[in-house]
């Protein structure tokens, strides 16, 4: 079966009255350091009046800054996004990508609570002494201590929220390891990407199931940035295509921007096709 697949993302917002919108920053184009090899892209907005901009910010990050002059009553984001993924081994080759710090990213806060404490202090994380094998187990500490829970409404929990309710969305557990990773001393920073993977059906078919995803990226020594999935416990891997890398959840939202005060709803549609041999 071919490895490359054509990813289809559209979001579509409707508004109760015209109203007035401010720039719209949207970061739905994989980054630069992106290990999953990007084939074609194409970002397609309406109004169709709207301009689009494309600026990238100092982590690698392709943006999109979307402004429209007159008033909307609907503002639809389509993504179309071909791919190759072959399957690569995560660790090797990571020290190439671009390590690229913030002072945020390294600080580590004196001010712990029990929680966080009994986590970074599991068994598996103490007696691990390399630093990749110390972050895989707090990986997996993670994922076996919190319980993956679908969210729907908008935000992202601290970490002791998250630990003091035992679950969580994939944006929760995140940054979670990422605030957890920072107590350790290493330098980690949140990502906002697609997860592409094979669902098996009843009648054994595969089938392609894409989704907006999130996980953690953590600086290993000698290693580089590796992605660590903090909802399945392994690392992040062909299937996880970062679209947004930052020292804070909200500065990887996928859109954001402000408007007029109305009543809106919004619709999400993705689909994931395998492409044919060429």
């Amino acid at each position: 079966m071919s490895s490359h697949v054509m990813l289809t993302h559209r979001t579509c917002y409707r508004y109760d009255r015209p109203v007035s919108m401010g720039p719209q920053i949207i970061r739905l184009r994989p980054t630069l350091h992106s290990r999953t090899p990007v084939l074609s892209y194409n970002l397609h907005v309406q109004p169709t009046e709207c301009l689009v901009k494309w600026t990238q910010d100092a982590l690698g990050n392709q943006i999109a800054c979307v402004e429209c002059a007159d008033q909307v009553t609907h503002f639809d984001i389509e993504v179309a996004l071909m791919l190759d993924l072959t399957p690569y081994d995560p660790l090797a080759d990571a020290a190439t990508c671009p390590e690229l710090l913030d002072e945020e990213e390294a600080v580590t806060s004196q001010c712990m609570s029990e929680n966080m404490r009994s986590l970074i202090r599991a068994r598996q994380v103490t007696i691990a002494q390399d630093p990749l094998d110390k972050i895989k187990a707090l990986n997996q500490v993670v994922a076996q201590r919190i319980q993956y829970q679908r969210r729907m409404e908008p935000g992202v929990w601290t970490a002791e929220e998250t630990l003091q309710r035992a679950s969580g969305s994939c944006r929760d557990s995140a940054w979670l390891l990422v605030s957890a990773a920072r107590q350790l001393g290493f330098s980690a920073r949140f990502v906002s990407g697609y997860l592409i993977q094979e669902e098996r059906k009843e009648d054994k078919l595969t089938t392609l199931n894409g989704d907006l995803h999130a996980w953690a990226q953590v600086l290993i020594p000698q290693k580089g940035w590796i992605g660590f999935d903090t909802t399945s416990g392994f690392l992040a891997g062909a299937g996880h295509i970062p679209l947004a890398v930052a020292n804070t959840p909200q500065d990887a939202a996928p859109v954001s921007g402000v408007l007029d005060c109305c009543k809106a709803v919004f619709d999400v549609f993705m689909q994931v096709q395998h492409l044919p041999r060429q």
